[in-house]
This record gives C-alpha cells, sequence and structure tokens, in this order.
C-alpha cells in the first residue's frame, strides 16, 4: 500500500474524515495508477481469473460422499483486503491474537492488494492428496 493510501486510512480511523470522502481521496491518489496496473496486466499475458475455486472430490477409501464445489468471486476477497485496511489498530492486533490462536499467523495489516495478485498469478492448479481418502483441487479461473 503506497503510503498517501496509509495516511488517508489514518485519517478516516482517527474520525478526522469520513468515509465518503476517504473514498473520494483513495480513487484520486490509486485511480490512475491502478488503470496502468490493470493494463499492464492485460499487456503481460496473464489469465484474467475472475473466482477463486476449491473442490474436494471424495475418493474411494473416503467416509464421505460428499463433492465440495467452493467458488469464491476474486472481486470479493480484493474487497475484503480493502476493507481490512478500515480495521483499527487496536482491534486488529486481537484478530491476529485470534488467529494465531487457531493456527494461522497472518497479519492483516500487512498483506497487500499486490500480495494477492501475486499469490493468484502462481496458483495455477493444484491438486492435494488427503491421505487417500479426498482429493483438493484449489485453482483459479
Amino acid at each position: 500500500m503506497i503510503e498517501e493510501q496509509r495516511k488517508i486510512l489514518e485519517m478516516l480511523s482517527q474520525g478526522k474524515i469520513k468515509v465518503d470522502e476517504a473514498e473520494k481521496l483513495l480513487a484520486a491518489v490509486g485511480g490512475p495508477q491502478a488503470g496502468a496496473e490493470a493494463s499492464e496486466a492485460g499487456a503481460s499475458g496473464r489469465p484474467n481469473w475472475k473466482y477463486f475455486r476449491i473442490q474436494v472430490e471424495p475418493g474411494p477409501d473416503s467416509e464421505s460422499r460428499d463433492r465440495v464445489n467452493i467458488r469464491v468471486p476474486l472481486k470479493l476477497i480484493r474487497a475484503g483486503l480493502k476493507f481490512a485496511a478500515l480495521i483499527p489498530s487496536g482491534a486488529q492486533g486481537k484478530i491476529s491474537e485470534a488467529l494465531k490462536e487457531k493456527g494461522l499467523d497472518i497479519d492483516l495489516a500487512r498483506i497487500t492488494p499486490q500480495d494477492l495478485e501475486e499469490l493468484v498469478s502462481n496458483l495455477d492448479d493444484m491438486t492435494v492428496d488427503v491421505g487417500g481418502k479426498d482429493k483438493v483441487r484449489i485453482f483459479c479461473e
């Protein structure tokens, strides 16, 4: 996240500006850059994925015959990242602690849209065999 965006979000969290003012400022600061990034992505030849998919296929030794097919729009994930930036710093610490207790060592304040895009661009098609019972396939489309 660029420094200007961080300052705008800090002003919002401190109550110095309202949400609609923050949106206008963020659009003004990030607008041309976001358009340039989108055109670069199209020029690079990378696929323009719209969905993150997780599929679970039961294997022959599986206790369950249920199939799982989850399809999450990447726009929703990107919006979640933007929303996470609006969480007050005191609450972010509590959320990070709760996630750590569940075995997820993730700092929401440090995840950037670029991190998400890098993850998606490197996630071709991954299949995980779960103990010979189930196959989990994770991919973007």
